[in-house]
């Protein structure tokens, strides 16, 4: 019984990481969602922005189902977990505009970004995401 605990800790605390990991899925839509209103505000409500969110969150919504759905089976995520990812991709996408000197060419380039698919959760979380994918095939 004694060998099995030490594994068990190791696999809660992989679990763990893992949850962790993957409320960062989250907090890119938040990155999204954040910008893309503020974005769509500052340049003089340009509608490409909404649109580029709604493509967005239409090409991602698999993985951030994926992603609950991995949390679920691990033992859920703790509590406010999620909204705290959230807030953190928000508030580091709101530092980096906040940080640039042309928040025009800081909103058109991050436009760009979210139109390419390079804001993308298999792009810019392919590791995690295949994680995820194999826990849910298995």
């Amino acid at each position: 019984m004694a060998s099995v605990l030490p594994a068990q800790a190791q696999d809660d605390a992989t679990n763990t990481a893992l949850i962790g990991e993957l409320m960062a899925f989250h907090g890119s839509k938040a990155i999204v969602e954040a910008m893309t209103t503020h974005c769509y505000e500052t340049t003089g409500l340009d509608n490409a922005y909404k649109e580029a969110a709604a493509n967005w969150y239409l090409r991602n919504i698999s993985y951030l189902d994926l992603a609950d759905r991995v949390i679920s089976r691990l033992g859920g995520g703790s509590e406010g977990q999620q909204e705290a990812a959230e807030t953190y991709g928000g508030s580091q996408i709101m530092s980096a505009y906040n940080q640039a000197p042309d928040k025009n060419v800081f909103c058109r380039a991050f436009l760009e970004q979210v139109e390419g698919g390079s804001l993308d959760i298999d792009k810019q979380l392919p590791e995690i995401l295949k994680r995820a994918q194999e826990i849910s095939a298995s």
